[in-house]
């Protein structure tokens, strides 16, 4: 399926939006270990509006010394070292997003990727420990700047919890399915690309108001 070229670059000021969930032990990024990550690239289709695109999941191995606390196994669900877990390197599950994700921006004539997450600051500072980490030299991601759905949720619908947001929205969340990466990344998406179109569907853009650069 081929899309506009440009238009997801003329629509988030040449970023591409990928929305990235993680699972860990804990809540430090620096000694607690990355358990799952999952992606969804972001595209938009003929009409221009905004749906999930390629997605990629991994299982993690704790790095070498990582820290596992017992209450976040027991609020995942998450057994590390499940034999049939399939589970890769931390430097190789990162690699492999950040592949398809640099494969999407030169497609779509992006400047570099954008983090859309939900609480998006605790999935962005667990990806760059594991940058930092494995001295990855190529982070097509913005350093700091991500798109957070808890803010967009309750600025939107009124709720900051991504499955009551998701119910504000009318699209379907099974809390069965919740703390799983793949899963909490793929209704962020949705959740993301639902405000995103509507947000357009109102006239919000474009045909909205151009600001002057001085403004």
């Amino acid at each position: 399926m081929s899309h506009p070229p440009n238009r997801i670059a003329q629509r988030f000021r040449g970023y591409l939006p990928v929305v990235v969930d993680v699972e860990t032990g804990g809540f430090n990024p620096r000694t607690d270990a990355l358990l799952e990550i999952a992606a969804v690239i972001l595209q938009m289709d003929e009409n221009g509006l905004l749906i999930p695109g390629e997605k990629i999941h991994h299982h993690v191995v704790p790095f070498e010394g990582a820290n596992i606390e017992q209450a976040a196994l027991d609020f995942t669900g998450i057994d590390p070292y499940h034999p049939f877990r399939g589970a890769v390197s931390e430097l190789d599950a990162v690699k492999d997003i950040f592949s398809a994700i640099r494969k999407t921006v030169r497609e779509e004539n992006c400047s570099r990727a954008i983090l859309v997450g939900h609480n998006a600051f605790f999935d962005r500072d667990f990806v760059n420990a594991v940058v930092e980490r494995n001295d990855i030299k190529r982070n097509p991601f913005h350093p700091f700047s991500c798109f957070d759905t808890a803010t967009i949720g309750g600025v939107a619908v009124g709720q900051t919890v991504l499955a009551r947001a998701c119910k504000a929205a009318h699209i379907s969340f099974d809390n069965k399915e919740a703390h799983s990466a793949i899963y909490d990344a793929e209704k962020t998406a949705e959740f993301f690309c639902w405000v995103v179109n509507k947000w357009k569907m109102l006239g919000g853009w474009p045909g909205g108001p151009v600001l002057d650069e001085d403004e």
